[in-house]
This record gives C-alpha cells, sequence and structure tokens, in this order.
C-alpha cells in the first residue's frame, strides 16, 4: 500500500520508513546467524516497490547510498599505507588480473551460452565479474579477516576490480553503434583527464590535507573537522568521478594519502557513522530495486543466469587460488564470498543501455541476476562456514615435543603465556612451552624463544614436554572448556604438580577450582583491580586507605569465591557486587 501523504511528511515517513527496517531486520538477522547484509536486502524488498509500497524509486535511494561505497573504501585506505599497499602490489597486478581475466572470458562464454549476442554476452559477463566490494568488505569485517592475509588477498583483487571499471567503461563505449568512430585524441584526452585527476589528488593529499587540518585542528571547532573529513572524502570522490575514474577509488586514494598523517583516526571516528549509516542505506537500496515482475516474466533466464554465472565464476575464482597456491579452504572461502556480481555491474550495465547495447528488457534482466546473486551471497558463506573445510596452519618448520624437561611447563603462548614466562625467564627458570598455533610459534622463534607445537589436551604430548618432571604447570590458553580438560587431565595424571591456568571469568574460575587448580587468576582481574586503586588515588584517597580498601574487596571476592565452589552460592554475580556493601572507608 503505498503512501498517500505529501511533501515533507512523506519524506519523514519515508525516512522513518528507513530506519525502522534496518533497527528491525538487521538484529534479527544477526540473532538468526544470516548476518546484517541479507537482513539490510529483504527489508529493502519488503518496503519497496514490491512491498510496502513506501518507495517507488529505488534507484534513487542507491545513488544517495552508493556514498556508504565510497566512505567505506575511504576508512580501508587508511588502515593502507603507502607501504603496505606498495607489498601489495604483485596481488593486486598479479592474482587480480589472472582472476579478472579468466572470469571475463568464461562468464563471456556463458552469456552466448544463455542466448546472449557476443556483444552483450561481453558486456553481462564483464559486469558480473565485478564482485560486490560493500558486500564482501562488510562480510570480512564481521568475520574479522580483513586484516588477515586471505582478507588482503581478497582486498587486492577488489582494488583491481575497481580500477578495471574504467577500462571496461571505455571499452563499452566502442562497442557501442558508432562508438569506434572516436576519434584517438578524445581518446587520448580522456586518458590524460584521467591521470591528471590523480595526479592533482595525490599532490594534494601530500602538500594540502596535513596542514590543512592542522590549521582546523588549531581552531578547536570538533563540527568544522567533521566537515573538513566529508569534505576529504567526498572532495576526492569527486574528482575522481570527474575525470571518468569510479568515486570509490577517488575515496580510497584519499585515504592511503593520509593513512601516516596523525589525524588519521580522528578522521576514521568522524566518518564512521556516516559510513555505517549510508552502506545500510546501500543495501535496503539493491533490496529494493529487485524488480519482481521483470523476475517473473523471465523467471527461467534469471534463475539459470545466477546459477550459470555464480557457479562458473566460483569455479574459476577457486582454480586461481589453488594455481596461485592458496590452500584448499581459502580457495573455497574466497569463491564463496566472491562468487557474486557487485554494485558497479549497475554502473556498466546502465552505460551499455545508454550506448545501446542492452535493450530495457535484458538491461533489468542482467539486473536482476545480479542483486539476486547479491542476496544469495551471505548464505553460500553460511553454507561454508557450516559444511566447508578449515583452514588448517601449516605446521612446516616447527618441532613437536620430545623428551623436554623444565622447571615449569608453560601450555599457550599468546600474549598471556608471553607475560607470565617473563618472570620465570629472568630468574633463570628453564622453561618447556607448547603451543597449537604454527603462526604463533614462528614468531616467538623470531624474538629468542623456543616453542613446541603440541596439543595440551593431549596425555602422550604433556608427558613428552616434561609435565611430569615439572615443578608447576602453566594453563595460559584463552579457552575455556580446553583449560578445564587440560586442569583435569593434569591433576589425574600428575597429582603432585601444582597446576597454575588462566580463567577467563567468575565462572571459569570456579570450573578450574573444581578441576583441582592450585592457583587461578581472572584475566582482567587484577588489572581492573589495579586500576581501581589508582582510581582511589587519584581521587584523593590516602595510600593506606586504598590499600586497606583493596584488601576489603579482594577478601571479600576470595570469600564469595570459596562459597560458590563449594554450595553454588553468589554463582554468575558480578566481581564487584556487594564489595562495597558495609565499607566503613569514607574519601574525601
Amino acid at each position: 500500500m503505498a503512501v498517500e501523504a505529501s511533501g515533507a511528511g512523506s519524506d519523514l515517513v519515508q525516512v522513518v520508513a528507513l530506519l525502522a527496517a534496518g533497527v528491525v531486520a538487521v538484529p534479527l538477522f544477526k540473532r538468526l546467524g544470516l548476518g546484517s547484509v541479507l537482513g539490510y536486502l529483504l527489508a529493502g524488498l519488503a518496503i519497496g516497490p514490491f512491498g510496502l509500497g513506501l518507495f517507488t524509486d529505488a534507484h534513487a535511494i542507491l545513488h544517495v547510498a552508493e556514498l556508504g561505497v565510497v566512505m567505506f573504501l575511504f576508512i580501508i585506505g587508511l588502515e593502507m599505507e603507502p607501504s603496505r599497499l606498495w607489498g601489495m602490489r604483485r596481488a593486486i597486478f598479479g592474482l587480480g588480473l589472472v582472476q579478472v581475466g579468466a572470469c571475463i572470458a568464461a562468464l563471456t562464454l556463458v552469456g552466448i551460452g544463455l542466448g546472449f549476442s557476443v556483444t552483450v554476452a561481453f558486456v553481462a559477463g564483464t559486469g558480473f565479474v565485478l564482485t560486490s566490494t560493500a558486500i564482501v568488505m562488510q562480510l570480512l569485517e564481521e568475520r574479522r579477516a580483513l586484516s588477515t592475509p586471505k582478507g588482503q588477498r581478497i582486498v587486492a583483487i577488489l582494488l583491481l576490480e575497481d580500477l578495471a571499471i574504467v577500462p571496461l567503461l571505455a571499452i563499452v563505449a566502442l562497442l557501442a553503434p558508432g562508438g569506434v568512430e572516436a576519434s584517438g585524441t578524445e581518446r587520448a584526452v580522456s586518458v590524460a583527464i584521467a591521470l591528471g585527476s590523480v595526479a592533482a589528488l595525490v599532490a594534494a593529499g601530500r602538500w594540502l590535507l596535513n596542514p590543512l587540518f592542522r590549521l582546523l585542528a588549531a581552531a578547536k571547532a570538533r563540527e568544522v573537522m567533521t566537515a573538513a573529513a566529508l569534505l576529504v572524502v567526498l572532495g576526492s570522490a569527486l574528482a575522481m568521478q570527474l575525470g571518468g575514474l569510479s568515486m570509490a577509488m577517488g575515496a580510497f586514494l584519499a585515504g592511503v594519502l593520509l593513512s601516516e598523517s596523525s589525524f588519521r583516526h580522528q578522521l576514521e571516528a568522524d566518518v564512521e557513522p556516516f559510513r555505517g549509516i549510508l552502506l545500510g542505506l546501500f543495501f535496503l537500496g539493491v533490496g529494493m530495486s529487485l524488480d519482481l515482475t521483470v523476475i517473473a516474466a523471465n523467471t527461467g533466464l534469471i534463475l539459470m543466469g545466477v546459477a550459470a554465472y555464480m557457479a562458473v565464476k566460483a569455479l574459476l575464482i577457486y582454480g586461481v587460488a589453488r594455481l596461485l597456491r592458496a590452500s584448499h579452504a581459502e580457495s573455497l572461502e574466497r569463491a564463496a564470498l566472491m562468487a557474486q556480481g557487485g554494485e558497479f555491474a549497475f554502473v556498466l550495465y546502465a552505460a551499455a543501455a545508454s550506448a545501446g547495447i542492452l535493450d530495457g528488457t535484458t538491461n533489468a534482466v542482467l539486473t536482476a541476476t545480479v542483486i539476486l546473486s547479491m542476496a544469495i551471497t551471505p548464505l553460500m558463506v553460511i553454507a561454508f562456514d557450516r559444511f566447508g573445510p578449515k583452514a588448517v596452519t601449516s605446521t612446516d618448520g616447527v618441532e613437536a615435543p620430545e623428551d623436554l624437561v623444565g622447571s615449569a611447563l608453560i601450555v599457550g603462548f599468546g600474549r598471556f603465556g608471553q607475560i607470565a614466562s617473563q618472570p620465570l625467564i629472568s630468574q633463570g627458570c628453564s622453561v618447556s612451552i607448547i603451543d597449537t598455533n604454527a603462526q604463533n610459534i614462528r614468531l616467538a622463534e623470531g624474538f629468542g624463544f623456543k616453542v613446541y607445537y603440541g596439543d595440551g589436551t593431549r596425555l602422550d604430548i604433556l608427558r613428552a614436554a616434561g609435565a611430569e618432571t615439572a615443578r608447576a604447570i602453566l594453563i595460559c590458553i584463552d579457552d575455556p572448556a580446553m583449560a578445564k580438560h587440560i586442569a583435569e587431565l593434569a591433576k589425574a595424571e600428575f597429582p603432585f604438580v601444582p597446576v597454575l591456568a588462566r580463567a577467563r571469568d567468575r565462572e571459569h574460575a570456579v570450573a578450574l577450582i573444581e578441576a583441582g587448580v592450585a592457583y587461578q587468576i581472572r584475566e582482567t582481574a587484577e588489572s581492573a583491580l589495579a586500576l581501581g586503586e589508582q582510581a582511589l588515588l587519584t581521587v584523593g584517597a590516602e595510600p593506606e586507605v586504598a590499600s586497606a580498601i583493596m584488601e576489603q574487596v579482594r577478601r571479600r571476592d576470595a570469600e564469595r569465591l570459596d562459597l560458590e565452589v563449594v554450595g553454588g552460592i553468589y554463582a554468575g554475580r558480578d566481581l564487584l557486587q556487594g564489595n562495597m556493601e558495609g565499607s566503613a572507608h569514607k574519601i574525601g
């Protein structure tokens, strides 16, 4: 049912509808394990022309919401120092070019198989090659994989695809009826303008932006700093667009140029709220753009196209990844993440339609195909997470423990284990260390630590690591269930060796005590108490008063912990609940 209100009232209804759709759908879909992207897409479909009819022009929403993708790439650029980007050059122009080239050739053949002419098939295939930067970046961020090596390889491919939109648009212009008649001079001018835009942006980034932000910071006007951050993002995007390049590339380049600026973190904080809202709006707009009338009239062709394009693209992505020595699990994950078409396909198809290469129906069919592939992607990633192979870390170059002897055995050498080892090492104690993270082992060796590869939940590994002769076993891993299992195993097999363990929280601490550990410490408790004691001193407490209060806090906590172990009393209560009840100390 369309809304009959007009003017400002109608606009306000639409704004409220957009916000409500995101607020309701996203938490619900994330709770169901389906991710925020699919929530936005289906929410957009629900309030769009083929749902409640609150919006009739989804493309207008998409046009504004593309700024979300622009700001997202600006923030990604802030994380990419020029040296780091230079280090990725082989991945960008090697891996990226191979994947894009192979996919264009194969997807063109798919289009011919679907009945399109060679020209239309080429345009359709090249559009589908351009993966959705917004969806993939969002999924990588949600999976906390953006900064990992495999995530960086995907980012490199996406950057190459963003660069590819420029020559692809030029090719579309050449394929248009009469396009080949364009003079060489005109094409040279277009290339010169594009290069000039890049050069101007680089020059501004190197010599103008930092002085500008220093001047604004001196003025101490927070709202002006926010406005300047938006000006940098949108201005760089506009400069690239005027030069015939993509807005997203302009924003990314501006982010890279400011990545080493002292104002980097302030810029990120200022842009982040706008980025989140507009990126969500982009996904809502994509959902609204799903034309159910076109789908109903061409259901067979669209479904066949979605299946064929995604299957062939996924197969090629997997093949290229394996060819370049990625693991089976990483290759499958990359294929699941990148098998869809993307937002730049809409730009390419619109240009092809304007040039007379695509008619209205074909444009609508191809657009619907891309949108459906974008909607399917979160489901493919969920399926991969549940049924796909798990990545196995290579153990090449690491040693397993064998007949080790030491005063102490440390199980787990992450941040906690590294710190816990320092007092022992500083006193000359011999320490045996085992860990299951091969990457951590290699990093530790670079700092002079000898760490062996071993699973502490296995009795044979504990024996080989010297647990039987150790004077103490330190469990420093962050997995509560695994830590408890190791504690129970150690106390059962080596009852005379004291076990000291890291606890995640009170519940875990109780479980470890019940397992027989001699000493446990909650990983944030002591640091939080130390900060609390310093806070008492800062607000004016005398040192002896602060010391007495902290002693009382620790005593009451220990008493409650004993009660929890013995009878389950206070189970699950927070550390500080009741600690200050009845305290006679006054401050101030």
